[in-house]
């Protein structure tokens, strides 16, 4: 019975170190891409919300919106990406994100789940597909390839 507990506890300090690596992630899609980043960025996710186009924007900047009485610019990642704008459906979200105290929405095509990503698996893009706003991918479980999603870069998208 000792040597079940020792193998337990061997079992569990296992366990506790590998959320160290593991982070909370958001996936969404965007662009034909599954994206994913942390939640730690992540305010909330809203739909349905009209936006106020502003004129004299680059064309990634979709406008404004007045969240709860707080202003924010909305950006399509879509855009930013250099694909081709799509037309907004009942799926299409604003990720509302807080990158460095600076509160911003993205839209995206639609919201998937949110799971955890060990981020010690995260590999580089390679050179030939490498993409805007994008940092590294990963192969899920289920055998899809998940995409980083760079919110830093955000600051430095320019049309």
């Amino acid at each position: 019975m000792s040597e079940h507990l020792e193998n337990q506890n061997g079992q569990e300090a296992a366990m506790q170190e590998e959320p160290s690596s593991a982070e909370r992630c958001l996936t969404f899609e965007s662009g034909g891409l599954l994206l994913f980043l942390s939640t730690k960025y992540v305010t909330e996710i809203i739909n349905g919300h009209s936006i106020t186009h502003l004129p004299l924007v680059p064309p990634f900047v979709k406008g404004i919106i007045n969240l709860r009485g707080q202003i924010l610019p909305v950006v399509d990642i879509r855009v930013c990406m250099d694909k081709p704008e799509a037309e907004y459906t009942n799926k299409t979200c604003i990720v509302v994100l807080n990158v460095d105290n600076i509160p911003l929405g993205i839209v995206v095509d639609s919201v998937r789940q949110v799971m955890d990503i060990n981020l010690d698996y995260v590999r580089p893009i390679p050179l030939k597909r490498q993409q805007k706003l994008l940092d590294g991918m990963i192969t899920a479980e289920d055998g899809s390839v998940l995409m980083s999603f760079d919110c830093a870069s955000l600051a430095s998208c320019r049309d």
